[in-house]
């Protein structure tokens, strides 16, 4: 069992953490000298706000004598290493956006704060000036800091406003044998940690929206009926302790602490007098049934074609929210984006209730359509299509305000399974999973034959690390300590497995070609990825057929550009025909695109005059409507660049004089149609009715947030002469009813595209 964390809020549960009373001189970085500790003069600084942990939280401060908050706008990870450092810690690791901490109450005192990072108090940060805002609560801002205090630091400077009990976390308990079943566990009496220890719940005036809301928590979807004459029976044979009475939920709650609810006193001698301990039976979202060994349970649909899907999250549950409209994905726009519509996401997709409702393309910007703006929910409803929202416009939003979401997920143990060892940190290492029976249980390593990107992007999620940056088939350069021993071969996984257990492998003989420690799986997580898309409307905008001489083509040649009928054409005589089009290549990820290759293995190329840093980073292909290839000859080896970048992105990489290569978040590379190998040779290409497809690091070589968007597909008609390119879009954008329409598509009967 897995508790689930939750902090009690109410109205006095603050904790005051910093009275400061002179200015702070010197370095900003933090001081040994005691007297130095104290900040901002005049100001005091508080964390506030629900569920939190004690260094995170809404940040307030007190300017004479009133409490008020800071507005997130142009807020950065600078002022909030500053604010950290007023309240007594070292430093931040994050912050928050958008009140995640709930909205606050009274002034905004701060508004546009800009931070460097350096400064030793905050009122020596620029803003509007104090006072001065045009935020609401909604945009309040909060963070998270480094769980380490200050030298000289002392309790006297934490003040407690009220003490008062805490419901820390829930979890539930198995009536019987509890420590034999599979996780994750679904069905149990309801228990909350207080500070003497776990408790029990009175069933007394427990109800379903209590259930609801308890599963929610727990990472499951919903309740189901509970047997409780099988409960009552068994609780007259066994002493329980109660801690908790009078739950009252109206169920649209994302945590049990938000609920109307009562703690027993310590001298009440009748608990429970006549009731039994709440019990709770939540249903298993269908992403998890495989793991439990049920059968899936089939999650109800939405009317009509309307669903809504996840992008771009590390873990499963997290993502950038989209909406299928009209035959069509799109995103949300982060507009009034709260916990209730995000919890009504969570339980659509089969999760919980969400831990978190993200704004500001937390998840990565979407590309595309975005189809709703302002929804608003309470909670209670079946679907994010069931809530109201407002039509939108193109000038109403944009996708740098694509909506996301992080749900709260059940328990299963997965990561208990699989550990890293020998790496520099905690991200990185050679790959160990635990097998054997209970009671025989033993760590081994894993056959480094065919281990990739695919299979280290499983590992990274079911270590709860993130992405992966690398799968490695070599690690002798990480020490393996006494585990010596190979127990896992032949792994292949799809890269949306929950972990390597789920995923193809030999299951009695373990075959490995190279044998030895030596030849074993690691991987490099990372909390961050890129993500690659291609802009399927400029490629039906610039296609076109180019007869292009071959005494042209000798460079092309070299870099086998050309279809193998080309070398026993009469060079220099004669043309090759050859499909053009502009090919704009946007990182949309969190993290930059950078080849896997080092500097050092670079190839030069002499007739484009800088070096290429991958050898295959594109495939452009005509397809036949079946599948089959019927062209060769095209773009292989790239050089990667920043050709043009959004508003506020500056360009970071270049290939002239052998400039570091990559692309930035918020940067786009461009392969104009009118540079050499930037087509397909369809000399041999007989008229007809074709695919067109364009796939993006085909070879997954690195690692992407998101690879079912790598694939751009047009229809095209050929009749020897001209063609038609028109359909063009992203492989995952459609509906499947859309792309089962685009598959059998007949062919144009004239030149009029409709």
């Amino acid at each position: 069992m897995r508790p689930v964390s939750v902090w009690y809020y109410c109205s006095w549960g603050l904790l005051l953490l910093h009275w400061l009373c002179g200015s702070s001189v010197g370095s900003p970085s933090p001081s040994t000298d005691p007297e130095k500790k104290v900040g901002s003069q005049g100001l005091r600084f508080r964390l506030a706000g629900f569920p939190r942990k004690p260094y995170e939280g809404r940040v307030e401060i007190q300017r004479a004598g009133e409490w008020g908050t800071i507005c997130d706008d142009d807020f950065t990870l600078q002022a909030a290493h500053v604010l950290c450092r007023e309240l007594g810690f070292t430093e931040a690791t994050g912050w928050t956006h958008s009140a995640k901490y709930g909205p606050g109450t009274g002034r905004i005192w701060l508004d546009n704060l800009s931070c460097s990072g350096t400064e030793g108090s905050v009122t020596e940060c620029a803003s509007r000036g104090w006072g001065n805002s045009d935020c609401t609560h909604d945009e309040d801002a909060g963070v998270i800091c480094k769980d380490q205090r200050l030298p000289g630091f002392s309790d006297s400077n934490v003040i407690e406003v009220e003490h008062r009990l805490q419901v820390e976390e829930v979890r539930l308990r198995p009536a019987v044998e509890w420590g034999r079943r599979p996780l994750p566990v679904t069905e149990g009496l309801v228990e909350v940690r207080l500070p003497d220890g776990w408790s029990q719940v009175c069933d007394k005036g427990w109800s379903a929206h209590n259930s609801h809301v308890v599963c929610g928590m727990l990472g499951f979807p919903g309740e189901k009926r509970v047997n409780m004459a099988f409960y009552r029976m068994l609780a007259q044979k066994q002493q329980h302790s109660f801690g908790l009475h009078g739950v009252a939920c109206v169920g649209t709650e994302a945590h049990l602490s938000l609920c109307s609810l009562e703690f027993y006193r310590a001298n009440d001698s009748s608990r429970c007098s006549g009731g039994s301990p709440a019990v709770v039976s939540c249903v298993l979202g269908p992403l998890y049934s495989t793991l439990a060994g049920q059968k899936k349970h089939q999650q109800p649909k939405p009317q009509g074609e309307a669903r809504v899907r996840l992008k771009g999250g590390a873990h499963p549950g997290e993502g950038r929210v989209e909406v299928l409209k009209a035959g069509t994905w799109g995103t949300v726009c982060d507009r009034k984006w709260d916990l209730q519509a995000a919890s009504v996401v969570c339980r659509e997709l089969g999760f919980g209730t969400a831990r978190e409702a993200l704004s500001g393309a937390r998840m990565g910007q979407g590309m595309g359509a975005i189809h709703l703006s302002e929804v608003r929910c309470s909670g209670q409803e079946p679907s994010l299509w069931k809530c109201p929202s407002k039509n939108i416009t193109a000038e109403d939003c944009s996708h740098s305000q694509d909506a996301g979401v992080r749900c709260n997920l059940p328990y299963t143990g997965v990561e208990t399974k699989i550990r890293l060892s020998g790496g520099r940190s905690r991200y990185e290492g050679r790959v160990e999973v635990q097998v054997g029976a209970p009671g025989h249980l033993r760590w081994g390593l894993i056959c480094g034959d065919d281990w990739g990107t695919l299979e280290a992007m499983v590992a990274c999620r079911q270590l709860g690390l993130g992405y992966a940056n690398h799968g490695l088939q070599e690690t002798w350069y990480w020490d393996s300590g006494n585990v010596t021993e190979v127990v896992m071969s032949g792994v292949r996984c799809t890269g949306s497995e929950l972990s390597l257990n789920q995923c193809a492998h030999h299951r009695t003989h373990i075959t490995c070609k190279r044998t030895g420690t030596r030849f074993t799986a690691g991987v490099i997580c990372s909390e961050t990825a890129s993500d690659l898309l291609l802009h399927s409307a400029l490629v039906q905008e610039t296609a076109y057929i180019e007869d292009r001489p071959l005494h042209m083509l000798y460079c092309a040649a070299e870099e086998n550009c050309l279809a193998s009928s080309a070398r026993s054409a009469n060079w220099p005589y004669g043309h090759r025909r050859l499909l053009r089009f502009s090919s704009q290549i946007h990182n949309l990820g969190r993290a930059d695109f950078r080849p896997k290759a080092g500097r050092h293995s670079w190839v030069w190329h002499e007739c484009h005059g800088h070096y290429h840093s991958m050898d295959i980073f594109t495939h452009y292909d005509i397809l036949t409507p079946n599948g089959t290839k019927v062209a060769e000859g095209h773009k292989a080896s790239f050089c990667l660049e920043d050709t043009e970048c959004q508003e506020d992105v500056s360009k970071r990489y270049e290939c002239a004089n052998f400039g570091e290569q990559g692309i930035t978040v918020g940067c786009w590379d461009l392969y104009r149609h009118d540079i050499d190998c930037q087509w397909i040779d369809i000399t041999d290409v007989k008229p007809g009715n074709y695919i067109l497809q364009v796939v993006i690091n085909p070879n997954f070589e690195v690692a992407e947030s998101d690879f079912t968007n790598n694939a751009m597909k047009c229809n095209c008609k050929y009749d020897g002469h001209r063609i038609w390119v028109h359909n063009c879009h992203i492989g995952d954008a459609f509906s499947e009813e859309a792309n089962r329409r685009f598959e059998r598509y007949p062919g144009q009967t004239s030149n009029q595209v409709v």
